[in-house]
Order: structure tokens, then sequence, then C-alpha cells
């Protein structure tokens, strides 16, 4: 195996440390042809289809790939932002409001805050590449999916630590799995459903949808059903409520294999029905807004629930970069940074730069 070439380096340069924010990722535009391109490479994780690939291949390259880019391209256009990819947006957003809180509480600390995307870009080898450039020597790696699931933390992290295998001079490395349970989050989302509560009033009915996955995932030991749970109820804890005030629910199913239940969209059929007079919609799964939550959840799901005779539907957004939900992926980031915040000895670099000189170095 080859090994990436290194950086110069020059003798003295104080070490780095890094933050780096890992979201899902999302087109670089809403065409058919770089929709094909994000799908190409998300529908190819074998973490994401765990399909054998003799059998998966000729489905993705000549059905689905050549079916679904032009329809979901449409859906893009619907929710696409003039800076861009609402999920890109968010994202960029959430990284400059953590990076001048960290600066803040971290005064003299030589720290990088970036982000990357698992699919399309900024691509996660392209990021540590630069990392590296900047003498970045130890990394937290933040995943922003508060539940842990193989096909979001894992698929990231494996990435991650492949670019790495390939280097020469690795950093050292730290990441944080999943946090369901973690207080600022769920402060955060809570207070995000007040707000809006206060502003508009209050539902019948809140549902909580996450992003679902098939069932076989939770049988064979993936947490992300336990741990979606788990949010929800400290969600609904925080805000007061009782059993019957909200409901939890799967979306984004896809194939005929079961998935997580209940559906999402099944279900708001079903309050439909019942003539449920109001409906708010919260999707703790996601930190920041994307396709998953703009198209399907604030259209096709709320076209599902009026059609079938509801009411008011109502859609809470993602925490996005709210200043609190900064605040605590501050504090959630401070903690696992323990013993790395150490402020660069300008004396001690110079010294050992003069010594290095001293036995040879160029530099």
């Amino acid at each position: 195996m080859a090994y990436q070439t290194e950086p110069a380096y020059t003798h003295g340069t104080p070490e780095k440390t890094a933050v780096l924010l890992i979201n899902l990722g999302t087109p670089d535009a809403p065409t058919p042809a770089a929709v094909r391109r994000y799908l190409k490479e998300f529908l190819s994780d074998p973490r994401v289809v765990e399909i054998p690939r003799l059998a998966w291949w000729p489905i993705l390259n000549g059905i689905i790939l050549n079916t679904r880019p032009k329809q979901s391209a449409a859906k893009y256009q619907s929710i696409w932002m003039p800076e861009g990819s609402p999920h890109k947006v968010h994202t960029e957003r959430l990284t400059g409001a953590l990076r001048d809180l960290l600066s803040a509480r971290a005064p003299g600390v030589p720290l990088v805050v970036e982000y990357a995307m698992r699919y399309g870009t900024p691509a996660i080898p392209d990021v540590l590449r630069r990392l590296k450039e900047q003498n970045c020597q130890r990394i937290l790696l933040v995943p922003l999916y508060p539940q842990y699931a193989a096909s979001t933390v894992a698929t990231a992290l494996d990435v991650v630590f492949d670019t790495v295998r390939r280097t020469r001079n690795t950093p050292a490395l730290r990441a944080i799995k999943h946090f369901p349970g973690d207080p600022g989050y769920i402060r955060s989302t809570a207070q995000n459903i007040r707000v809006y509560w206060a502003q508009h009033g209050r539902p019948d009915k809140l549902v909580m949808s996450f992003h679902g996955l098939p069932r076989a995932t939770l049988d064979k030991g993936d947490p992300y059903h336990c741990e979606c749970l788990k949010s929800a109820r400290l969600i609904a804890e925080e805000l007061g409520l009782e059993k019957d005030q909200y409901l939890i629910t799967f979306q984004s199913r896809f194939g005929r294999a079961e998935w997580l239940k209940p559906y999402t969209a099944a279900t708001l059929k079903e309050l439909g029905r019942q003539g449920t007079g109001r409906v708010d919609m919260v999707c703790p799964g996601f930190v920041t807004d994307c396709l998953e939550t703009l198209e399907e959840i604030n259209i096709e799901v709320r076209d599902t629930f009026v059609q079938a005779g509801g009411g008011e539907y109502h859609y809470i957004p993602c925490l996005n970069d709210r200043p609190d939900w900064a605040e605590a992926l501050a504090d959630l980031v401070m903690t696992n940074l323990h013993g790395w915040l150490e402020k660069p000895d300008a004396a001690a670099l110079e010294q050992g730069r003069l010594r290095a000189l001293e036995l040879g170095a160029k530099k």
C-alpha cells in the first residue's frame, strides 16, 4: 500500500487540535446529474444497503440510477435555498457558530473547526488532508447523528479510519459515538418545540418522526431503535407530556422489506382518518433540516394527513444553528476535548526548532 505524501514540515510549528463535524451530505445542485452522482455514492455504501453486491448492483445501476435522479431532483428543487442545499447551509452555519464558541471558551488554544460530508462535498478525505496541512495532530470526530446507527455513524468513521490507514504520520483520533440522552441536546430540542408552541399554539398530537431503518438491523444488534425511543421519551419528559399526547414514528421507508414501525406516513394517514384537529411534526434524529424533513415530512406527509381528513399540520424545524443547540454542542465537544486544550509554549517550540537545526534539519 502506498502512503499519502506528507506535507512539508517546519520544526517549531505548533500542533493544532481539530474538531470535525460530519453530516450525511447532499447533491451539489438540484439537477438529475448531480443527484445521480450523490445517489450512486450513497446507495453503493454496503453500510446503507446490506444486500449482496451481485444482487444489488443490477438493481442500482439498471433501475434506480436511471429513474430516481429526475424524481429526486424535482424534490430538491422544491426546498433549495438561494445559498444552496439547506442541509449544507445549516451545517456550515452550525460549524461557524461552534467555531466562535470554542474560540471564546479556549482562548489561545490552536483549534480548527471544520465540517465534512459522508457523501458529496466537502468529502471527508479532502477535509482530513486540509487538516493535516494545518498540522492538526489531534482530531475529534463529531458525527451529527444523536442516535447511533451503523448506516450513519459507523460509515462516517469507516471513511475516516480508511483515510488515516493510508497516512504515514497518523493523527490522534477521538470520536463522539452518539448523544441520544445528552442533556443539552434534549433541552435544546424541547426548547425549540416550546418556542414554536408559544408562537403558534399547541397541537392535539405531537409526532416525533425518526429516519427509518430495516427491521433486520435491530434484530442483528443495531441500537438505533432503542436510542430513538430514549431520545423521544426524554424530550417528552422535558416538555411535561403525557403518553397520549405524543407518538413516535419512523420515516423514509424504501423497498419491500419490513422497516422499523410504526411508519410515519401510515400513522399520519390514520390520524387524518380520525379527524385529528392539529398535528405537529418534529424530527429529533436530524439536527439540520434536509430533504427528508423539508420535503418528505413538510410536504408529502402533510398532504397524506390533510387528504385523509386531518385538520392543521405544522412542521417544527430542526435545531439547525439555534444558539442554545450550538452551546449544547460546544459543551459536548469541550467534554470530549479534555486534555487536548493546551496552549503552545512559544519558547519551548523555538528551542526545539534550534536543536533540530543543529542536528541537521533543513527547517
